[in-house]
């Protein structure tokens, strides 16, 4: 185990974790309840990151436990309710106990991504600020506003990469809704950094927080380098370029957290490796694969060729005198996943 008082080389070998969100699966096949793609994970390693899989079915207190041994949470795009989920109530906890934290200068970033980008606005406005948009199948090109060069986002971003995302269309949009530009309530609270338009509306398409670390794209940077699935997702040497810069940027972000955990061995139980994941991509899926998980009164997640063959891995939280106990045991809802950076 390590332990901060006993480790010379501490602020080394600190582990960081991000939280990063599952999905209810809409239909089942196998029994399963939720999903993770792993494209999102590939992403997020590929900058230096570990990925732990949490439940999203926790109490307002566990969580609270997990955002203390978490130093970010990413929202990932996909199909769930952002207004009555189990997605959409742990992300109004964690923006919660986040803008509360860095209030009291506690460090903590949060990225939401396409549906994540979504629920950002709507958590932040308190309100449906969504209009239909014909954004399903297309790459764009970003139309930034003056607010992009000063910002904290694209700040270190070369001049190259600046260019390439102005000109080139290698943002892979994917959805049917989309963030209405002209919102007093979201222009209040987030940089409005980049915008685009379906040839009718004109809509949000990168913002970031002026007073918080809390960044979203409506687009797709993870699909870049790891999906294959669409004609429209591009694979261009600039457009895998673009996806590891926004990677490294939110890793950064979350190491400037200082939440931790002491027990190595607890986080090690928990991790994404302990998962496999499934080929999806011969299916109608948009992912190539998907960590599968299943109900706690199944005890079983899915193996990466056969769903038939279980593999009894999983972790759930046990509350027991007020303390959440982390067990290493079967049982896996719908999940948040959580990122572990390794410095």
């Amino acid at each position: 185990n390590f332990n901060k008082k006993n480790s010379e080389n501490w602020t080394y070998l600190r582990l960081m974790c991000a939280g990063l969100m599952a999905q209810d699966v809409r239909s089942q096949e196998a029994n399963e309840i939720s999903y993770i793609a792993a494209s999102y994970v590939k992403t997020l390693e590929s900058a230096g990151a570990r990925v732990l899989p949490i439940m999203i079915d926790h109490t307002e207190e566990e969580y609270k436990e997990i955002f203390n041994m978490i130093n970010g949470f990413f929202l990932p795009g996909g199909a769930a309710n952002i207004f009555d989920s189990g997605y959409a109530t742990a992300a109004k906890i964690f923006y919660d106990l986040a803008i509360e934290a860095n209030k009291k200068g506690d460090y903590f970033p949060i990225w939401g991504t396409c549906l994540g980008f979504e629920q950002l606005a709507v958590i932040t406005a308190r309100k449906n600020v969504l209009v239909r948009t014909n954004t399903t199948a297309v790459s764009l090109p970003l139309d930034f506003t003056t607010e992009a060069n000063g910002s904290k986002l694209f700040r270190d971003f070369s001049p190259e990469m600046m260019s390439a995302l102005a000109t080139e269309p290698m943002t892979i949009n994917a959805h049917k809704w989309s963030t209405y530009h002209e919102n007093e309530d979201l222009n209040k609270f987030y940089k409005v950094l980049s915008t685009n338009t379906d040839g009718r509306i004109e809509f949000i398409s990168t913002f970031e927080a002026y007073d918080y670390p809390i960044y979203g794209v409506q687009w797709h940077p993870e699909k870049n380098p790891y999906e294959w699935t669409r004609d429209f997702y591009v694979h261009t040497p600039n457009s895998i370029k673009m996806t590891f810069y926004f990677a490294d940027f939110f890793v950064n972000e979350a190491r400037k957290s200082k939440h931790t955990y002491e027990n190595e061995k607890m986080i090690r139980d928990l991790l994404i490796y302990r998962y496999h994941p499934n080929y999806t991509g011969e299916t109608t899926s948009v992912f190539e694969q998907k960590y599968y998980f299943y109900g706690r009164d199944q005890d079983k997640i899915t193996d990466p060729v056969k769903v038939t063959d279980p593999d009894i891995i999983g972790s759930v939280f046990e509350v027991n005198a007020g303390a959440v106990h982390v067990l290493a045991h079967v049982n896996v809802v719908v999940l948040i996943t959580a990122v572990l950076l390794c410095l």
